[in-house]
């Protein structure tokens, strides 16, 4: 393991206990040189990302990233990130009356 994915799995082990304030630091500093070359694991902690906005109240962004996991996630043979994508969709649904939520919601029933 290199040190970004100590990090990557530092942050995911921090949004599943739903600490997004130690979740978010680690993720976004090693996905921001991970390359979109390797979707199918970039999809992945991406969505692990957006829980964590989400948790932090961040829905705008939650949603913005979950739409980049469903871009990422689009023609994989893996479906193990759409899984992770729709489990956000499920989770943004009570906030469907902001504008970048019902869009996500309307994209995700096609």
């Amino acid at each position: 393991m290199d040190r970004d994915e100590i990090a990557i799995m530092t942050g995911r082990c921090w949004s599943e206990l739903h600490r997004p304030l130690r979740a978010i630091p680690a993720l976004e500093d090693a996905l921001g040189r991970y390359d979109d070359s390797r979707s199918r694991d970039k999809a992945l902690y991406l969505s692990w990302l957006a829980a964590a906005y989400l948790d932090a109240g961040e829905i705008e962004h939650a949603t913005a990233i979950t739409t980049r996991v469903f871009d990422l996630s689009e023609g994989l043979a893996s479906i193990r990130p759409m899984v992770r994508a729709r489990l956000m969709v499920k989770r943004l649904e009570p906030h469907r009356s902001l504008a970048p939520v019902g869009a996500l919601l309307e994209r995700a029933k096609g």
